[in-house]
């Protein structure tokens, strides 16, 4: 059982007990009333600054409002810290993305809330028209959807991603963020949509979601720490990963991460652990995945410390420092798409510690799956298949 800090049950009591605001003694605050105009040649970028600049000098209670209808936005900042810390955007629309992405520029994000704390995003469409911006791939630019950051407090509820330029959504150097009933979606061949990114953040939880995407429906990058994920069904993309890590030898670990009642189908992985091999004081600790059923899964657990996506070109070659140990996988079930549904191929100077592994079962075209096991070490309980000779 993940052990829960008292900042942590404090973090649960806010976003769990905290009201919404209401509508009837807020402030409100509508883009239409600042010029914004749901119309495909106006550029609402400016309303929508005015709108938020209003809400956030405010000190009572305030909503930002978009009506129904398609809003066209460029690259937009809203900016904190406010003077309230309970600010709700309400969407009832469509925002639209530039389909010429050298309008937005080097800004690296679409949208993006930054030191706010206490904002509620509720409801609406983000739509990044990717399928005219995945060239920012190239530019090797992030380019969310929706990015937070520097932030605190944050509820994202109800709300739509779809084709982004490239992560959908980032929560970075943030904490106490609560994503729930959001829906990402953009094809499984758009390249780099990871669905939702974490990174240097603590005490995120992403609930009730569904998410189809290119990349990894969900992926925790470096200083991802007490991050809890339940009922979220994935595919098609590359399932949930950790990693990449240890690129940089100075790099925070991940830790304290729950996997729960997760449904992945037709994705290329599974529950996935990833990392460089170089260099590096980074780890992986405390990890649940818990109740998971597969569908079709390409690799359905997996510890990688050797990544790398070029197709064995120009991949590092060292040892991975990263340290992983304290990874639990319990009640998992379902198939997978290739003979081999368990491979942990470790570090050969840090090998995997203390995995444990309880109730799997995983099958292959109606038979024993086959596993790979290099350098990891641990125990098997209950009913195992296929079964690990731990190395």
């Amino acid at each position: 059982m993940v052990k829960l800090s008292s900042l942590f049950v404090a973090a649960v009591l806010f976003l769990v007990v905290a009201p919404a605001v209401s509508a009837t003694r807020a402030s409100v605050y509508s883009v239409t009333s600042y010029g914004g105009r749901a119309e495909p040649k106006t550029d609402s970028t400016r309303a929508f600054s005015e709108a938020w600049k209003r809400a956030c000098s405010d000190p009572r209670p305030s909503v930002v409002y978009v009506p129904y209808g398609k809003f066209h936005l460029r690259d937009i900042a809203f900016e904190g810290p406010c003077k309230s810390n309970a600010i709700v955007v309400r969407i009832d629309g469509t925002l639209v993305a530039p389909s010429d992405y050298s309008v937005i520029g080097n800004a690296g994000n679409w949208i993006r809330f930054h030191k706010v704390d206490g904002v509620r995003i509720s409801g609406g469409i983000l739509d990044g028209q990717g399928t005219r911006l995945w060239s920012c791939k190239l530019a090797g630019k992030d380019c969310p959807n929706l990015h937070i950051a520097n932030s605190k407090n944050v509820v994202i509820d109800r709300l739509s991603s779809v084709n982004s330029q490239k992560f959908q959504i980032a929560i970075t150097d943030s904490q106490n963020v609560k994503l729930q009933r959001v829906t990402v979606t953009a094809p499984g061949s758009s390249p780099n949509t990871d669905g939702i990114h974490v990174e240097r953040s603590s005490l995120v939880w992403i609930l009730n979601s569904t998410i189809s995407t290119g990349d990894d429906c969900i992926s925790m990058g470096p200083g991802a720490r007490n991050v809890w994920i339940e009922r979220v069904a994935c595919g098609p993309g590359h399932g949930i990963s950790i990693g990449s890590l240890g690129w940089k030898f100075q790099e925070p670990g991940v830790e304290n991460i729950t996997v729960k009642r997760v449904h992945l189908s037709d994705t290329t992985n599974g529950l996935r652990i990833k990392t460089w091999a170089r260099p590096s004081l980074g780890f992986v600790s405390n990890v649940l995945f818990h109740h998971v059923v597969m569908d079709g899964v390409k690799n359905p657990i997996l510890i990688d410390q050797h990544y790398c996506p070029g197709h064995g070109q120009n991949c590092p070659s060292k040892a991975s420092g990263v340290r992983v140990s304290g990874i639990r996988y319990k009640s998992i079930r379902g198939t997978s798409s290739t003979q081999v549904a368990v491979r942990f191929d470790c570090s050969e100077s840090n090998p995997c510690t203390g995995i444990t592994m309880h109730d799997v079962a995983l099958t292959y075209l109606g038979k024993e799956a086959a596993v790979t096991c290099v350098n990891a070490r641990g125990t098997s309980s209950g009913f195992v298949t296929p079964l690990v000779r731990w190395s």
